[in-house]
């Protein structure tokens, strides 16, 4: 039985081997584990894309809030490896607000600075000369719009010319566990609406022409697989878990809390790692 998961981490043979590079360290109460998928034959095996990817586990984020600067900064230094260090950037927050475990991209918006607008004699007057430009957008989904969101941002790309698009969405998980103490950054793009099993067209640097950073925080468990988990695969009652073959998910019941706060985390992540000549006292400032 496939089991689904967003993160590689999670994902069947991902521990190292022969087409993988994977290393772990701590940093306070952070756990980060980078995984390199080397070759394409390795990522068809995996059912992942071939790249790297950054998984980020902390102290659940509904539970533990205070004093998260040190952390923010830590996933912002993940991010910035992935950046390239020149050049504007976009910044895509995929997902539906009427879906709260589906809200994690627009709402990381809120805390994003952009800057992509601001005068470059404004800038000079205020003492930031070295603010990089930003811009910012959560397109929403397809049934709000009637476009595709890969439309939308490739189609940017061409107008603003950006040197990196960074896209922030809601995960799917395997376990439990991982709700709301997990993130994950890659350099292989991704697919909107994967975190609630809406797959649309993905958004890759292949899609799009130029590098796609993707964050991710998983917020949901398919119900098969969390019943797979429990009881094993023979003693599932597919009809129960999935009545009338309609697929349904698990999210917590803080879940409004959590999407808060892991977009305020998140968004001042990128922050850190695309304004990276600023501290975060500086960035907090800003964005407040």
């Amino acid at each position: 039985m496939q089991l689904r998961t967003d993160l590689a981490i999670e994902s069947t043979g991902i521990g190292e081997g022969h087409g993988i590079e994977r290393e772990e360290i701590r940093k306070g109460n952070l756990t980060i584990t980078r995984i390199k998928i080397k070759d394409e034959d390795t990522a068809k095996v995996i059912g992942k894309s071939a790249g790297d990817y950054i998984t980020i586990e902390s102290l659940p984020i509904t539970d533990h809030f205070r004093d998260v600067q040190e952390e923010i900064e830590v996933i912002g230094r993940e991010i910035g490896k992935l950046l390239p260090t020149k050049g504007e950037i976009l910044v895509v927050g995929l997902g539906n607000t009427e879906i709260t475990p589906d809200a994690l991209g627009p709402q990381s918006m809120k805390y994003i600075l952009a800057t992509r607008h601001i005068k470059r004699e404004l800038v000079h007057t205020a003492g930031l000369e070295k603010l990089r430009a930003v811009s910012v957008i959560a397109p929403g989904v397809l049934g709000q719009t009637g476009i595709e969101v890969s439309e939308i941002v490739t189609s940017l790309v061409k107008s603003i010319q950006p040197s990196a698009v960074i896209v922030i969405d809601a995960l799917a998980a395997r376990e439990l566990s991982r709700l709301g103490c997990t993130i994950q950054i890659s350099d292989t793009g991704i697919s909107p609406g994967s975190g609630v099993g809406n797959r649309r067209k993905g958004i890759s640097q292949e899609q799009v022409g130029v590098p796609v950073i993707a964050i991710g925080v998983p917020t949901v468990v398919e119900a098969m697989t969390l019943a797979y988990d429990l009881l094993g695969e023979q003693e599932i009652d597919r009809e129960k878990v999935a009545p009338r073959g309609s697929g349904m998910i698990v999210t917590p019941r803080e879940i409004d809390l959590l999407i808060e706060r892991a977009a305020k985390l998140v968004g001042m992540a990128v922050n850190c790692a695309v304004q990276s000549e600023y501290d975060f006292d500086t960035l907090s400032a800003l964005v407040s």
